[in-house]
């Protein structure tokens, strides 16, 4: 294979691999389980204020998303892939790729574990930040030290950090100041009709987004875990293939079918009790930050920037209306999750690897 040529893995490819190669068989698994857990934990936040403001039913809305989040990954990815490439050179996983493999194996076990504990409490983290801090981890115990770490695109995540917050916030918050100017003299009725589909419209358009973001940073790592069960871990450049954009949105669609209420409660419900044309004004404003992100290559989290854009709405009225005892407990899962999964990840890959 020469180093720097755009590689890519067919369908029939893949299914050759995994019935010949039972390591890849074990990649797969838990990057589908990772993948779905995702659907558990982030994709939810997607269609939480529709939900919770009743503008759609939970079963429409899961397919809504399901819809969406694919169209997301496909249009964007034929687009701007560039989100995807910057999460696979994030860390080095170079050197013997079946011991890089194994490294990996112990980074995505981490993140599963990390991530239905967060599930199982209701709390929104990010699986987002949770998946860079387990490959990190991982990296790290790989190669020894942090020159695991690619520091020129790993900074991107500090970048993206702050966009998702701060921004998330601000713009929530003017939206919904304008979106109650404008609306100011319409009867009440009339503009719950108009943001009942205005909503839908925004639901969709997050889930596409959530898709665009979310979508590229895992299969990103999917290639790499498949690259690597090939023995080829010096592939610089790659193309995402269509079928594993369909595996990716439908895998994140049953994770969100299964277990995504505990988060939609907890973002649409728990933090800010929204109203229609609030619910509309997070879901536009959380979206555009997505695409921000996405056409600056910055691998931001759906999860901070929707719940901050839910803060800066409901912060808009008065600041009350926010449960900052909510808030807390989701910051302080957000403040864990780089230490705590990073720490994971590398604890299990120096245990997988010393167990080969």
């Amino acid at each position: 294979m020469k180093v720097g040529a755009c590689m890519s893995v067919t369908f029939t490819q893949f299914l050759e691999d995994l019935i010949q190669n039972p390591v890849m068989i074990v990649t797969t698994i838990l990057m589908l389980g990772v993948i779905m857990v995702n659907g558990w934990t982030d994709a939810p936040n997607a269609i939480a204020t529709c939900v919770s403001t009743r503008a759609m039913s939970p079963k429409g809305s899961v397919v809504l998303a399901a819809v969406f989040n694919f169209l997301g990954v496909l249009v964007m990815t034929l687009f701007n892939s560039t989100v995807a490439q910057t999460v696979y050179k994030m860390v080095d996983f170079g050197g013997d790729s079946r011991v890089a493999l194994t490294a990996l194996c112990a980074a995505l076990f981490a993140i599963v574990v990390w991530a239905t504990a967060a599930w199982r409490f209701g709390i929104p983290t990010s699986e987002s930040h949770a998946l860079i801090a387990g490959i990190s981890g991982a990296a790290i115990a790989l190669q020894g030290g942090f020159g695991g770490i690619n520091g020129s695109e790993w900074v991107k995540v500090i970048y993206g950090l702050f966009l998702s917050t701060f921004l998330g916030f601000g713009s929530g918050w003017i939206l919904a100041k304008l979106i109650e100017a404008i609306f100011r003299r319409v009867s009440r009725r009339k503009a719950n009709r108009f943001f009942r589909c205005g909503q839908i419209v925004g639901a969709s358009a997050m889930a596409f987004m959530h898709g665009a973001q979310d979508g590229q940073k895992f299969m990103g790592v999917f290639l790499l875990g498949v690259f690597l069960a090939k023995g080829e871990g010096q592939v610089t450049v790659f193309e995402i293939p269509i079928w594993l954009m369909v595996v990716c949105s439908l895998v994140m669609a049953l994770g969100t079918s299964i277990g995504g209420y505990r988060i939609i409660k907890a973002v649409g419900m728990d933090m800010v009790k929204l109203e229609k044309h609030q619910g509309f004004a997070a879901d536009i404003a959380a979206s555009g930050c997505l695409l921000l992100a996405s056409l600056w290559s910055l691998p931001v989290s759906t999860t901070h920037t929707k719940t901050t854009a839910i803060m800066g709405v409901g912060a808009s009225k008065r600041i009350r209306s926010v449960n900052w005892a909510v808030v807390k407990e989701m910051v302080l899962a957000w403040v864990l999750t780089f230490p705590g999964c990073g720490l994971i990840g590398y604890i299990m890959s120096i245990i997988f690897l010393r167990t080969m």
